[in-house]
């Protein structure tokens, strides 16, 4: 059993289990559940970020250390606990649909993650 981290719009890989969308903003246009399964807002960066690191305003290097100062919240680390538990137990995944996961917030996740306990695969 384990957590992948992902890029929404790549193709499900056999065993994935349940996608778990951890993005701000979801995809206009797009159907829901077309490229996750449930969403959790909660573990995607603010609103502020989000668009602070979109128009470039917020550099990458303060991006992430204002992203893991965020998850430091009590629901987040909660939830983090809680996704790092159900990896021994099931296959999940977990992800954005950024293009590049070195500049996108899923790479601090898988991190994080790690740091909970969680059985994360590449």
């Amino acid at each position: 059993m384990s957590i992948r981290i992902v890029r929404f719009g790549d193709r499900r890989r056999r065993g994935e289990g349940v996608r778990v969308g951890t993005v701000r903003f979801p995809p206009r246009g797009l159907p829901k559940g077309s490229l996750y399964d449930t969403w959790l807002p909660e573990l995607a960066p603010s609103r502020e970020l989000v668009r602070g690191g979109r128009d470039g305003s917020i550099p990458w290097r303060q991006f992430a250390r204002r992203y893991r100062a965020e998850m430091k919240a009590p629901g987040c680390r909660h939830l983090l606990a809680l996704l790092a538990a159900l990896s021994h137990r099931t296959n999940l995944s977990v992800g954005c649909y950024c293009a590049d996961e070195q500049q996108c917030h899923r790479s601090i996740l898988r991190e994080l993650l790690m740091k909970e306990g969680a059985d994360v695969v590449a």
